[in-house]
């Protein structure tokens, strides 16, 4: 007799986890099925060289939702995130520095050695921002409403009116601004000083397909200001043990309540009978039934890997494939002898080293970054974000040596005129060139290297396109139109199979909202 259960979440990345736990929390006979033999999807640790435990893809937190902590009670399974102080160290080429501290007076302080109108400025724009924030952060628990809407959906329009009540005039305006604009001409209205805004306009670009300059890279700024950490607002950290922790801790929520996880189980299709999803086939061959399938997966991986094309409204079927899903971002991974030594704050440890350091100039230097990946070249001369984990949690490493993660925009999925497997040694070196330029013993101290291009983000972790959102966060992807119009409330045209990943609402990030939505629209549906 062949195995049945009441929902089979495809994809143990922290999302489906999420599913996975508050199903099983509710009382239902839960089955999780991962393609790769650890759990986490791109929250992950990984032991790539002996002694070093690294997070591989995502590498800081923020986003996860404090209520999904507190109902899954992952601080009881190990989930603990120290918060990252300083937050930003931005070294230019003329040798001087910006710091952007927790606190507020020391940040002041630094931003008025480049400009005293925007310390002045300063602490209205993070007050405005933390108002566009809260009115944003409270649709990330919330089911989307109907779109195109009928009358009957009125009053969830309402609703959502509702949440913007207590706005002035001038912020309503920035809310509108914010999902449409630039991040650079959202900072252009505030400040002066370059140096500041290409340190913020950093949020504004993580993950995009676009530059700086890009209408509707201003809302992912503000997505990247919406967390915190252990309750303060806008703080970002490590987490104890790796960006793997995260996903252990929802993973052994789920099981405590029951849950099953199998890893080493890809699934090779969804079945479906008039209609109505019935279970999986994995590759192996074996089936497995049941009356609920959520898929944790991108939707194109989902929609046309996984479903017969016949199974799917032409409609639907035509504007999945059309969901933008190419990435520009890269991800290397260092093991260091030692710490950088930065030309603009020689000295180390030093409190550049516990920050997230950003090579990147000037905004015009993005803007021309992406100007590359436009036209499918990576870029000569990158963003790179870098962070060393190891000073918050030297247990990662052994003793005395360190890891260092590296973001980068923007490596562009498409290329013009080679391919990742033959350019991503080549590009690894440019990397170094460009760190170089800012800390000259860079190549001295590293021991190992580990480059993840976006076609290995899409070979390593499924990721259509390498894109680390499971696509695109632009305004004709987000919310009633994630992944597409008429379908963003997590279910399908076909019956019983829903969405839980980041290509629903509210998108990518380790946060946990999609798979907090999607359990609560399955247990509503079941009802």
């Amino acid at each position: 007799m062949p195995d049945h259960y009441d929902a089979i979440i495809i994809g143990a990345g922290h999302n489906g986890l999420v599913t996975a736990a508050y199903l099983a929390r509710a009382g239902r006979k839960v089955l999780v099925l991962e393609a790769r033999q650890l759990v986490g999807g791109c929250a992950v640790t990984e032991e790539i060289w002996p002694g070093y435990r690294v997070s591989t893809a995502s590498y800081l937190s923020s986003l996860m939702q404090e209520k999904v902590v507190r109902d899954l009670e992952l601080r009881k399974f190990g989930y603990a995130v120290d918060a990252k102080d300083p937050a930003f160290f931005s070294p230019f080429p003329d040798g001087s520095h910006l710091f952007m501290w927790q606190d507020r007076a020391k940040t002041l302080a630094e931003i008025a050695k480049f400009s005293k109108r925007d310390a002045e400025a300063y602490p209205q724009y993070e007050a405005h921002l933390e108002k566009l924030a809260v009115v944003a952060e409270s649709l990330l628990l919330t089911t989307p409403p109907n779109f195109p809407p009928t009358m009957r959906d009125l009053p969830e329009y309402l609703k959502l009116l509702g949440k913007a009540k207590g706005l002035s005039r001038r912020e309503v305006v920035g809310l509108i601004k914010i999902f449409t604009q630039s991040a650079a001409d959202f900072l252009d209205d505030w400040f002066e000083s370059g140096e500041l805004k290409v340190t913020l306009a950093t949020d504004g670009v993580i993950g995009a397909n676009g530059g700086p300059r890009s209408p509707g890279t201003a809302y992912i700024l503000l997505h990247h200001c919406m967390g915190g950490v252990n309750g303060h607002r806008g703080l970002w950290g490590f987490v104890r043990g790796g960006m793997g922790a995260i996903s252990n801790a929802i993973a052994d929520s789920a099981r405590a309540h029951g849950a099953s996880i199998r890893t080493g189980s890809p699934v090779a299709k969804i079945l479906v009978k008039n209609g109505r999803a019935t279970g999986v086939a994995l590759q192996s061959g074996e089936e497995i039934y049941s009356a609920v399938v959520a898929s944790n997966l991108d939707p194109r991986r989902t929609f046309l890997k996984l479903v017969d094309a016949r199974d799917l409204d032409a409609d639907f079927l035509h504007a999945i494939r059309k969901f933008r899903s190419e990435g520009t971002s890269l991800k290397m991974n260092l093991a260091l002898s030692g710490l950088p030594e930065f030309k603009a704050l020689p000295g180390s440890p030093g409190p550049q080293h516990r920050a997230t350091m950003h090579i990147c100039p000037s905004v015009e230097y993005i803007e021309r970054a992406w100007d590359d990946a436009k036209y499918g070249r990576p870029s000569h001369s990158p963003l790179i974000e870098m962070t060393i984990p190891t000073l918050y949690d030297p247990s990662l490493a052994p003793a005395g040596r360190h890891i260092m993660g590296i973001f980068l925009q923007y490596a562009p999925y498409s290329l013009a005129a080679s391919n990742w497997d033959d350019l991503r040694e080549p590009y690894s070196n440019r990397i170094l060139d460009v760190i170089e330029e800012y800390c000259p013993n860079i190549r001295k101290i590293v021991l190992e290297r580990h480059t993840l291009s976006p076609l290995d983000l899409e070979r390593t972790f499924g990721l259509t396109g390498g894109n680390i959102f499971h696509g695109e966060m632009s305004l004709d992807q987000m919310f009633v139109m994630r992944p597409v119009a008429g379908w963003a409330k997590y279910k399908t045209p076909i019956k019983g199979l829903y969405l839980c990943g980041s290509g629903a609402h509210p998108g990518g990030g380790v946060m946990g909202a999609p798979g907090h939505n999607a359990a609560r629209e399955i247990l509503k549906n079941r009802r």
